[in-house]
């Protein structure tokens, strides 16, 4: 690695561009509603919840098959449906005494495939 890929480029004026400024201000969410995308991104951040909504990318699911399936304990897979279900990523339904989990809608997938394309760009 040579020397300049370890540096940051920075501006070096000291003008500042009050018209880039308010136009970018004018067009920012309300702090309230950047948090709650932040929150939403850090759900996508653990591995066992990935994996979770890609099963249920395939399929719709109980408790006992998507720790079968991830080799995991009802109990772990229950924790993370919990995170899940209060981020409104996932949703379920009862029939009988089995629980079964789907995707609450089809912004999920399509959030996971735009990152899932961007990591595989090469």
């Amino acid at each position: 690695m040579n020397k300049n890929e370890n540096c940051i480029e920075s501006c070096n004026c000291s003008v500042i561009h009050e018209d880039i400024i308010n136009s970018v201000r004018k067009g920012m969410p309300k702090d309230e509603i950047l948090y709650d995308l932040a929150e939403l991104f850090k759900v996508f951040g653990d591995t066992t919840r990935t994996k979770i909504l890609y099963a249920l990318f395939q399929a719709e699911m109980c408790v006992c098959d998507m720790a079968a399936l991830l080799g995991m304990s009802q109990s772990a897979i229950s924790h993370q449906l919990k995170v899940l279900k209060h981020t409104r990523l996932v949703k379920h339904r009862r029939e009988g005494k089995v629980v079964y989990y789907s995707l609450d809608d089809d912004h999920i997938k399509k959030i996971f495939d735009y990152g899932y394309a961007h990591v595989n760009e090469k």
